[in-house]
């Protein structure tokens, strides 16, 4: 992957531009979070020196995809493919990636995403869909997983959905366990065409 590209080597535009409004994450209502915190962190005040927030194109260069290759193979991906999968997410509404910044050295040190599905049943409604949650190795320990599963899981409700699903290994569900998630009797099924 390239990385460490100025916007003027690839040509496009990498900028702050969040991926959605970040007032939806200020906007949380933290006081029904479940899970409990010590010390006390939260979406506006996630740790010493880093910042919790909607996913912009300049953190490409931030080390975004190193983050997301501990979770699993995130491909060689050039600047000009990451701009227009982000512009894509952005113009459908329906992506939510929030990253969490080491401020003091400017790299991305967490992420994972919300996806809501428009459904026909339940009244039309949403589903929501936690993926991709990962915590860098240099800062696991800090309860940042925890912050990031209790905001999307927050978010999805603010947002309408009338539940939140994940898919996760047998020695992750006592883990999600304690935001209110249960095993359901659907069992997870692919078809998978790449690795």
């Amino acid at each position: 992957m390239q990385q460490g590209l100025s916007p003027k080597d690839c040509g496009m535009l990498l900028d702050e531009s969040p991926l959605f409004e970040p007032s939806l994450l200020q906007e949380l209502d933290w006081s029904s979070n479940t899970v409990s915190f010590s010390p006390p962190i939260s979406p506006s005040s996630p740790g010493q020196g880093l910042v919790l927030r909607p996913l912009c194109t300049a953190d490409f260069n931030r080390g975004f995809y190193k983050v997301l290759s501990q979770l699993t193979l995130a491909g060689d991906v050039t600047p000009e493919q990451f701009i227009k999968k982000f512009e894509h997410m952005k113009k459908t509404g329906d992506y939510y990636v929030i990253v969490v910044e080491d401020t003091n050295l400017g790299r991305i040190v967490a992420t994972a995403t919300l996806i809501t599905e428009h459904k026909f049943i339940h009244s039309c409604a949403k589903r929501g869909r936690v993926e991709e949650v990962v915590v860098s190795d240099v800062c696991r320990g800090k309860q940042l997983g925890k912050l990031l599963v209790s905001t999307l899981t927050l978010l999805s409700k603010k947002l309408g959905c009338y539940k939140i699903t994940l898919e996760c290994a047998a020695n992750n569900v006592a883990f999600y366990q304690k935001f209110g998630y249960s095993a359901s009797e659907e069992t997870y099924m692919q078809c998978r065409f790449f690795d």
